[in-house]
């Protein structure tokens, strides 16, 4: 399987067909993740969240954004691998349908454009609650997150819920009944910039720009590299 990879001319006024998708990549330690584009608000550095209590090791804390207090999670330790230091780390703050929420990540590093063909199911055995699909760019093995259950998963009411039923279907056939098992801001962060699908113009260096704008280099290339 190979991945087809396209930028828009700068300037340019052409989309993406309607098979394609664009996804921005994110790197955590030695592998690299992705999101859909249209799920990322913007990107920022990366500045220490407000711990707030919580019993989930990956729950960073909060920060405050232009008014809005959002929750902060180490995906690194979500998805349970190693990850490098904070220097030059960044938050990508996702919307994930009911709410916003921030992720910590090394970096984010590009933006791909990749045909509906290109995204496989994992092999089986190798799943995880966040992760999608897979997709081959050259060498490279990019996991693509469903990040819509991150938030709800750090609720207690729905960690108390994933109890009762675990508990429940461990007890069919035996004994009736189940267990039940058992954030103030920080300063407004600096922002890198918002990812971007063709139709705009083009970011500043240094920036992911954001659904309304354009991301492509000056001359053409097969990535988009975010710096």
């Amino acid at each position: 399987m190979s991945t087809t990879t396209t930028t828009t001319p700068v300037g340019g006024d052409a989309a993406p067909a309607a098979t394609s998708s664009q996804l921005v990549v994110l790197r955590l330690g030695r592998e690299e993740y992705a999101l859909p584009i249209d799920h990322v608000q913007e990107i920022i550095f990366w500045t220490p969240p407000r711990p707030v209590s919580s019993d989930l090791p990956w729950v960073s804390g909060v920060i405050a954004l232009r008014g809005k207090i959002l929750p902060v999670f180490d995906l690194a330790l979500r998805l349970d691998v190693p990850r490098g230091e904070h220097a030059g780390a960044r938050i990508v703050v996702v919307e994930t349908g009911s709410e916003q929420i921030g992720v910590t990540v090394d970096d984010a590093t590009e933006v791909l454009t990749v045909q509906a063909g290109d995204l496989e199911a994992l092999p089986q055995g190798t799943g995880h609650d966040l992760l999608r699909a897979i997709t081959k760019v050259g060498d490279r093995l990019i996991a693509v997150l469903d990040l819509s259950t991150l938030a709800a998963s750090a609720r207690p009411d729905a960690r108390s819920a994933a109890g009762v039923a675990a508990t429940g279907a461990a007890g069919t056939g035996a004994t009736s009944g189940a267990a039940v098992g058992p954030g103030a801001a920080s300063p407004d962060t600096g922002t890198v910039g918002t990812p971007s699908s063709a139709g705009s113009a083009p970011p500043a260096a240094g920036t992911v720009a954001g659904p309304t704008g354009a991301v492509a280099p000056a001359a053409p290339a097969a990535t988009t590299a975010v710096r």
